[in-house]
């Protein structure tokens, strides 16, 4: 029986297990993929905590993790069009993306073009594609200023070289191990620690001119000392702590989630624009290492789980 890691109950780590599954089946809309690679992000270990959950629709349990993956499609559902088995695909699964199988539904599925390795695709649907989201929504014109926090992890990486891109200037806020990774992006780095209004400190003797926007990934006390940073709060946005931002007056990154936005970030990895810095990789049998490589706080660039040949 095909494999999946899972959280059983929400709670920490003691939660996740590997287990067997039934083999799944697509739906009207929906794809079967053999999953080559599953991207490891921090919203998969706040989801087994219980994040976003109130309020929202009762998730089934156990569930597998994972947000976003690679790999040849394997069974198309009914009324499916533009697909077809043995199609190399990657985006957002409907079931969870650390298994050997899951469900895509094809709206939120594109085609790997040949030049990218399952590896770097499965980094795109979540990460690149919040990056470029972000970015296109504040609209900023060539030679602005954007302040990004949690420069150093995967979205953060992304946004950073989509800015560069289109000729905006980046404050890159990121822990001092990360600083020489960050200048590589072509980010000016300033360190995050401490926390607190001496962040805000920090930015402005290194953006004496001052920050145009903000694009936040880290939330909180980081959130609050970037705000005070700015006059205009509508360029403040946040993928981190949407409750925070739309107190201080910006708002949560307006996600398009579409195969279009995966085409257009495709294109960007191919072109070079957009490097994915896969850093670490680990197979389906780790994945608990992988989860907590992402939950420390400390990974540089993007977690990748490969799941097979």
């Amino acid at each position: 029986m095909p494999k999946a890691y899972v959280f059983t109950r929400y709670g920490g780590p003691e939660t996740e297990a590997l287990v067997e599954q039934d083999r799944l089946s697509p739906g009207p809309g929906q794809i079967l993929v053999a999953v080559r690679a599953a991207g490891v992000n921090p919203v998969d270990w706040k989801q087994r905590t219980g994040y976003r959950r109130v309020g929202g629709p009762a998730r089934e349990l156990p569930a597998v993790f994972g947000n976003e993956v690679a790999g040849i499609v394997e069974e198309v559902g009914p009324d499916v069009t533009g697909f077809t088995t043995g199609d190399a695909v990657f985006g957002n699964p409907a079931t969870g993306g650390y298994a050997e199988y899951a469900v895509l539904p094809v709206a939120l599925t594109a085609h790997k073009p040949a030049a990218l390795s399952f590896t770097d695709a499965a980094t795109l649907p979540v990460a690149a594609a919040t990056a470029y989201d972000g970015i296109r929504q504040l609209d900023l014109p060539s030679g602005a200023t954007v302040l990004i926090t949690g420069a150093g992890g995967g979205v953060g990486v992304a946004a950073t070289q989509i800015a560069r891109a289109l000729g905006l200037r980046v404050i890159g806020v990121a822990s001092d191990g990360k600083k020489d990774f960050v200048e590589s992006l072509g980010a000016v780095h300033v360190p995050s620690a401490p926390f607190g209004p001496d962040l805000a400190e920090r930015v402005r003797a290194a953006a004496p001119d001052g920050v145009d926007a903000v694009f936040d990934l880290v939330g909180g006390e980081v959130l609050e000392a970037a705000a005070t940073l700015l006059t205009d709060r509508t360029k403040l946005i946040t993928g981190a702590d949407r409750e925070t931002a739309t107190r201080l007056g910006g708002g949560a990154v307006e996600r398009a989630r579409t195969a279009a936005v995966l085409d257009e970030v495709a294109k960007l990895a191919v072109d070079g624009t957009l490097r994915p810095f896969v850093t670490r990789t680990f197979p389906l049998d780790r994945a608990g290492e992988a989860l907590r490589a992402v939950e420390d706080g400390h990974a540089r660039g993007k977690i990748v789980i490969e799941v097979s040949a």
